[in-house]
C-alpha cells in the first residue's frame, strides 16, 4: 500500500529569469520546467569556476552516487511536487535553485529531500499513535502534555526554506568550492538596480588586517556622493540621480583588538586616524563620524547598528571584500521580529469598538445621548485608523521611498525573500566566496530590506598554503602573544612563510616582536641564513659553504613547495612612530614625579606589520636619544635648510625587511600598542602587598658563595 507523502509548503515566489553580471551563465534550469536545460552543449563553459577546495581528496564515485539525481527509484509525483516547491534562490548562499549540475551552487538533491520527508512522515506517524493511545486511556497515568500557544493573527511563522547541497556541505563538513568574485563594476550595476530611493552602503572592514580590507576609491567606483567634510556648511544628505546614497564604515571582529569593550572604545580615535591615512589625501578633510567598531561574536555595538538600520529603512547594502565578516554581521544586525501585524491591528480596532459599545448606558434617556456616544465611538475609530496609518509608514514618510515595480526579466537583483518574523540568514563560512549572489531579506512590512552582496576579490594568501591548514588560517579569537627578541643578524619566521629580518648591524639594538597571528603560523627565531633555507627550501650563499643544498631540518613550514621558489622582498619598513610615553611605564607615571617622555635618555619606536587577511605583528625597538649639537658661529639661512634636509634624509629609525610569496600581502601602519591592552599585567611595586618569591638563580649564587667561603 502506497503511503502519500505530505505536501511541502506552497511556493510563494514565481519562477523568474535573471541575468548576472560577473558570470556568463546565470541560472540553471529546474526539472519539470517548460524549457529544457542547455548545459550539455559542447564547448560551453561551466556555471562557476573552481578556485579551491577545503579538502584535497577528489570526489569519488560514492559521492557521485549520493548526488545522483535520477528518478528511477523515486516517485515521479514526489519529484514534480518537490521541484515545484523549491525556493527561487538558496537562502544560504543566494544562488539560483537548480537540479542539473551537482558541482554548481544552488543544486538540490531529490534523494536527500525524499529521505528527509520519510523521516518526517515517520515522526508524524509516531505522534499520531501516541495521541491515539492517549485518547484511548492507555496512558492515563502519564503527565499531561503542554499545548503550544497558537501564533497571533498576522504573525508569520519562522522561515524554514531548504538550503542547497553546497551550503549543507559547507555548514556540516566545511567542504565546498569558491565562486568567481564580482568586480566593482558589477557591484555598481547591482546597486543601481535598487528599488528604493534611500540607500545606505555599509562598507565592512576586517579588524585583523585593518585597513588592508578597505576598497580604494569606493565613492568613485560605485558612483556615490563624496563623504561629508569637516566644513560646517557641508551637506549631511546628498542626492545623486534622484536617490540618496550614504556610506558608513563598520569594522568587524573588534574582539580581536582588545579583551574588553571599554578598551576597544578607547581605540576609536586611533582607528579613525588609521582610516584617514588609508583614504589618502582626501581623508584629511573628512569627518569620519560614521565609523563603527562592532563584534558579532561578543555583541559589541551591534544593537546600535541594528537600530540605525531599522530607523533609516530603505535599502542597506553590505559591501566589502571576501572573508571580512559580512554574513556574520548580517545575522546580528538584521531587525528580526519587528514586522507590523495588520491583522493584530484589526483585532485591536475591533476590541476597542466592542469595549465602547459595552460601556454605553443600558437605558438611553434621549436620542442626543445616543448620538454623542456614536460620535465618541467614531472619533476613537478615526484615532485608531490614524495610528494604524502611522505604523504602516504612510504618514510622514517620503512616498517616493516605496519600492516601485521592477522589470523582473531585466533586473540584476534576484527576487526578495518572503517577509517573515525570523527569516533564514545567510550562511556563515570561512570559505572565501561563500555568497554566490545578492541575498535580499525585507523587514518592517515593506519598510526596508537588508542586502548581503558577494565579496570583492582580494589577494589570496591561501593559494600559497597547504590545503589542510586553510581552516586554521582565520583568527577566531584574540591572541595573547609571547615576546620574541630579534637580534641583529636574526630573523623571525611565521609558519615558514613570512620572514621578518633585522637589517641593522651588530651594534644596533634588538627588535621586540609581538605576533598577533593564528597558532598555525608557528613562530621561530633563528639566524638569517638558516631562516632563508627554511623559507625557500634551499641554502643560500650565507650558509657557510652549503649554497644550493636542500634544507633537511625539522622546522615545520605550511607553505607549498611551489611557493617556496617565489619568495621575494616586500620592502624595508622603518619603525618611525614614537611610542615612548606609552612604553615607558612607571617612568612617566604621575606618581614618579611627572617625568616627561621628552626628557628620557631613550626613544621607543614602533610599527605594525600587517599580513593580509591573517593578522599583524607589532614591532618595538628602543634606541638611545641623540643629543643635538650646539650651533656655533653665525646662522645662515641656506645652511640651516641644508641641515634640515640632512636630518630628514637620515632620521636614524630602526628598520626591518619582510619577505613573503611574490612580495605581496604585506603592509605597514602606525602602531596600535595592542600588547599593552591584553594579557595579565604585573602590578606596580607600590601596590604589591607581599614580598615576591626570590629567583632560583639568586639562591644558587648564594649557595655557591657559601661553599667557596667554607
Amino acid at each position: 500500500m502506497l503511503r502519500r507523502l505530505p505536501a511541502l509548503p506552497r511556493r510563494i515566489a514565481t519562477h523568474t529569469r535573471h541575468r548576472a553580471t560577473w558570470h556568463p551563465h546565470h541560472r540553471a534550469g529546474l526539472l519539470g520546467r517548460d524549457q529544457p536545460p542547455k548545459w550539455d552543449e559542447a564547448g560551453r563553459r561551466p556555471y562557476f569556476t573552481t578556485v579551491r577546495r577545503y579538502q584535497t581528496q577528489e570526489i569519488g564515485t560514492s559521492e557521485d552516487s549520493i548526488r545522483d539525481n535520477s528518478t528511477s527509484a523515486q516517485s515521479p509525483a514526489f519529484v514534480t511536487e518537490w521541484t515545484r516547491n523549491l525556493p527561487t534562490v538558496c537562502p544560504g548562499c543566494g544562488a539560483h535553485s537548480q537540479t542539473v549540475d551537482p558541482q554548481s551552487p544552488g543544486f538540490y538533491n531529490a534523494k536527500r529531500a525524499q529521505k528527509a520527508a520519510q523521516k518526517e512522515r515517520a515522526r508524524i506517524d509516531a505522534d499520531n499513535v501516541f495521541n491515539a493511545a492517549l485518547q484511548a486511556g492507555e496512558l492515563s497515568n502519564s503527565p499531561p502534555q503542554h499545548e503550544s500557544k497558537p501564533l497571533q493573527r498576522g504573525m508569520s511563522s519562522r522561515a524554514n526554506k531548504p538550503q542547497c547541497d553546497r551550503c549543507i556541505d559547507l555548514h556540516h563538513q566545511s567542504r565546498g568550492q569558491s565562486i568567481i568574485h564580482p568586480s566593482m563594476q558589477s557591484i555598481q550595476a547591482i546597486i543601481e538596480e535598487s528599488p528604493h530611493k534611500h540607500n545606505h552602503i555599509y562598507h565592512v572592514l576586517d579588524a585583523a588586517d585593518f585597513p588592508m580590507s578597505l576598497i580604494p576609491n569606493l565613492q568613485s567606483a560605485l558612483d556615490l556622493p563624496r563623504l561629508r567634510t569637516k566644513n560646517r556648511r557641508s551637506k549631511s544628505i546628498r542626492y545623486l540621480k534622484g536617490r540618496v546614497a550614504e556610506v558608513s564604515f563598520i569594522i568587524t571582529r573588534s574582539d580581536l583588538l582588545a579583551p574588553k569593550k571599554e578598551q576597544v572604545d578607547t581605540l576609536m580615535p586611533y582607528l579613525q586616524e588609521v582610516l584617514r591615512d588609508a583614504l589618502g589625501r582626501t581623508g584629511k578633510r573628512v569627518r569620519l563620524g560614521n565609523v563603527r567598531c562592532v563584534s558579532a561574536k561578543r555583541g559589541w555595538w551591534t544593537r546600535t547598528v541594528k537600530e540605525e538600520i531599522w530607523g533609516k529603512g530603505g535599502a542597506g547594502w553590505m559591501v566589502g571584500k571576501v572573508n571580512v565578516g559580512k554574513s556574520a554581521l548580517f545575522e546580528v544586525v538584521f531587525p528580526k521580529g519587528r514586522n507590523q501585524l495588520p491583522d493584530a491591528k484589526k483585532d485591536e480596532l475591533g476590541a476597542a469598538e466592542k469595549e465602547a459599545v459595552q460601556t454605553l448606558p443600558s437605558t438611553v434617556s434621549s436620542a442626543g445621548e445616543l448620538a454623542e456616544s456614536n460620535e465618541g465611538l467614531e472619533s476613537k475609530r478615526d484615532a485608531l485608523q490614524e495610528t494604524e496609518i502611522q505604523l504602516h509608514g504612510r504618514n510622514g514618510e517620503d512616498p517616493d521611498d516605496e519600492p516601485f515595480d521592477e522589470d523582473v526579466d531585466a533586473s540584476l537583483l534576484p527576487p526578495a525573500q518572503p517577509e517573515t518574523q525570523y527569516p533564514n540568514m545567510p550562511l556563515v563560512s570561512s570559505l572565501p566566496g561563500t555568497t554566490a549572489s545578492p541575498i535580499r531579506i525585507p523587514f518592517g512590512n515593506g519598510k526596508g530590506e537588508l542586502i548581503d552582496l558577494p565579496g570583492v576579490e582580494r589577494s589570496n594568501l591561501e593559494r600559497h598554503i597547504k590545503p589542510e591548514h586553510h581552516k586554521d588560517l582565520v583568527m577566531k579569537s584574540r591572541v595573547v602573544p609571547d615576546q620574541q627578541n630579534i637580534r641583529p643578524g636574526q630573523s623571525l619566521l611565521l609558519g615558514g612563510l613570512i620572514r621578518i629580518s633585522h637589517t641593522g648591524s651588530s651594534d644596533d639594538p634588538n627588535v621586540l616582536a609581538y605576533p598577533f597571528v593564528p597558532s598555525v603560523l608557528n613562530l621561530h627565531v633563528t639566524g638569517t641564513h638558516k631562516a632563508i633555507a627554511i623559507q625557500t627550501g634551499v641554502h643560500s650563499a650565507s650558509s657557510h659553504g652549503r649554497k644550493g643544498e636542500s634544507y633537511t631540518g625539522t622546522v615545520p613550514s605550511i607553505a607549498q613547495d611551489a611557493s617556496k621558489s617565489q619568495i621575494q622582498s616586500a620592502g624595508t619598513f622603518p619603525l618611525e612612530w614614537d611610542v615612548t610615553k606609552r612604553r615607558s611605564g612607571p617612568l612617566v607615571d604621575p606618581a614618579a614625579g611627572k617625568q616627561k617622555a621628552a626628557n628620557l635618555p631613550f626613544i621607543v619606536y614602533s610599527a605594525d606589520i600587517l599580513i593580509e587577511s591573517v593578522g599583524w605583528v607589532e614591532l618595538v625597538c628602543q634606541v638611545r636619544r641623540r643629543k643635538q649639537p650646539a650651533s656655533t658661529g653665525t646662522i645662515d639661512a641656506l645652511s640651516s635648510l641644508d641641515e634640515v634636509d640632512e636630518d630628514h634624509q637620515d632620521p636614524g629609525f630602526p628598520a626591518v625587511e619582510v619577505f613573503s610569496p611574490q612580495g605581496k600581502y604585506i603592509a605597514v601602519r602606525r602602531p596600535m600598542n595592542a600588547w599593552t591592552l591584553g594579557g595579565q599585567r604585573k602590578p606596580p611595586a607600590r601596590e604589591r602587598h607581599a614580598r615576591p618569591r626570590q629567583s632560583i638563580s639568586l639562591l644558587k649564587r648564594k649557595e655557591g658563595g657559601r661553599r667557596k667561603s667554607s
